[in-house]
């Protein structure tokens, strides 16, 4: 496994396992959010992401967290296994409200500098929403792309760490 892409709702801990599962494997670290944000929260034009992810994914060896579902397309045939955090919605909302209140007064590490980690009713509703609405998407994803990296689907904090476990320590 030399490109592992990790997917799954906000608050699922894809940042977190992506940082553990990079350390394990001595593997590159690819936060996309740091490079799909600009200070203050302005995203690239669609051309500019494309591309930027485009070089990334063409890289020999990468862990890159990040849904952006409009780029699976790239990302997903260049992957040898797809991880998907697709843990409950309630644990999911805890976990963003408690990681707002975390880095209220510092950046996050998978965040660019410039994005404040914030919390609105709109980014709730995509949490809550999202095992309804992103997952099918995700899945759809998936089984369109020839060929379709393994999968995990983890959908518990149990299922988390034996996965980890299984990987070589570091």
């Amino acid at each position: 496994m030399r490109r592992i892409l990790i997917v799954g709702s906000a608050g699922a801990g894809k940042s977190t396992l992506s940082r553990e599962v990079a350390r394990r494997l001595d593997l590159p670290l690819i936060h996309l959010d740091r490079h799909y944000w600009q200070p203050g929260w302005v995203a690239l034009g669609d051309a500019r992401w494309r591309a930027t992810v485009a070089e990334l994914a063409d890289r020999p060896a990468w862990v890159m967290d990040g849904n952006y579902g409009g780029t699976l397309d790239l990302r997903l045939p260049r992957a040898d296994l797809l991880v998907f955090c697709d843990l409950g919605r309630l644990l999911c909302l805890g976990r963003v409200l408690r990681r707002r209140w975390a880095h209220r007064a510092t950046g996050r590490p998978d965040l660019p500098p410039g994005c404040p980690e914030t919390i609105d009713v709109e980014f709730l509703r995509y949490v809550w929403r999202y095992p309804r609405r992103s997952r099918p998407r995700l899945l759809t994803a998936v089984a369109t792309h020839s060929p379709a990296p393994p999968v995990v689907r983890l959908r518990s904090r149990a299922e988390v760490r034996r996965w980890l476990d299984s990987l070589p320590p570091a």
